[in-house]
């Protein structure tokens, strides 16, 4: 098994390899990949826009080729909308809380929500999607890049680099750090990342046995939805550095999925919804995307592009 070396990436793989052992009794051996994100992150710098460049996944993917490892471990959300026909998306697990979270300093006691950070305070996040719901919702606020791995966010944060961070949920409560989240945000409010709480799991389209040792870990209710959220990105060829937010869930067989597409400074946002079989889930999606881009979505998006 091939994973990033962050505590995030490690945990989280860790997590997949004891439940495969569990689940089949094959013994599986970590393999620590670094990516050119994991030196951008350690440089101070944030991924260069766009989801085809896919810093957190080339090099694991190059592993995969070259036969060094036998299946990867992503961040779904890290993963390029635009696959390629040698590599597969073996298993999807069971997703994780999607919802972003609020982390405020422990020096604003009583602060619980976004609506009672003081006037101008500042907010660490490198992410378009959060910094336009966050203006969207208090223009006043001040948002201040933070790169860098959770713990050490969570220390800058109360150095006093920033008033408040926000986060992933399934981030914080993969690293047993869930004690630290101030509020977990409403989606009403805050949309999450396509794929944001889902893990990938990928190995190569010929490796029939990998592929019959992971099929137990995937997840159709998960699956369908993030095949979804993938699907409305790429149709908005929006990219990780665009501000799109949406959310998919699935019962009975029904697939729900909201969207929005934001400008980078939140004051002009377009919403959509729609729903359909969650056995043909990228049809949603791509519908989906179809009603933002004749509200004018498209526009919002390549301005997003321009700026990254």
């Amino acid at each position: 098994m091939g994973t990033r070396g962050s505590a995030l990436a490690r945990a989280q793989s860790g997590m997949v390899a004891a439940e495969i052992t569990r689940m089949t009794g094959i013994e599986v051996e970590t393999v620590l990949v670094k990516t050119e994100g994991d030196h951008l992150s350690v440089e101070g710098k944030a991924p260069p826009g766009g989801d085809l460049a896919g810093v957190f996944t080339r090099a694991l993917d190059a592993a995969l080729r070259e036969g060094k490892i036998d299946f990867a471990v992503h961040s779904l959300k890290d993963v390029p909308t635009e696959g390629f026909t040698d590599l597969v998306l073996a298993a999807v697990p069971e997703r994780e809380d999607a919802r972003d979270a609020l982390v405020v300093a422990t020096r604003h006691a009583g602060v619980d929500a976004v609506r009672g950070l003081p006037k101008g305070a500042r907010v660490a996040t490198s992410s378009p999607r959060r910094v336009a719901q966050l203006l969207r919702l208090r223009p006043d606020l001040v948002t201040v890049p933070m790169p860098g791995n959770v713990d050490t966010r969570l220390q800058r944060l109360e150095e006093g680099r920033a008033d408040a961070l926000l986060l992933a949920v399934s981030g914080l409560v993969r690293l047993g750090r869930s004690e630290r989240i101030t509020r977990r945000l409403d989606v009403d409010e805050f949309l999450p990342a396509p794929g944001q709480g889902a893990l990938a799991l990928v190995c190569r389209a010929d490796d029939a046995g990998t592929r019959g040792a992971l099929k137990g870990w995937d997840h159709a209710a998960t699956r369908a939805a993030v095949l979804a959220e993938r699907a409305l990105l790429s149709a908005l060829r929006g990219g990780c550095r665009a501000p799109v937010g949406t959310i998919a869930t699935v019962e009975n067989g029904t697939l729900k999925l909201r969207a929005r597409v934001l400008s980078l400074d939140g004051r002009e946002s377009f919403e959509g919804e729609g729903q359909g079989s969650s056995e043909r889930p990228e049809v949603v999606g791509r519908d989906v995307a179809t009603s933002l881009e004749r509200q004018g979505a498209a526009r919002l998006v390549a301005a997003a592009h321009e700026v990254a």
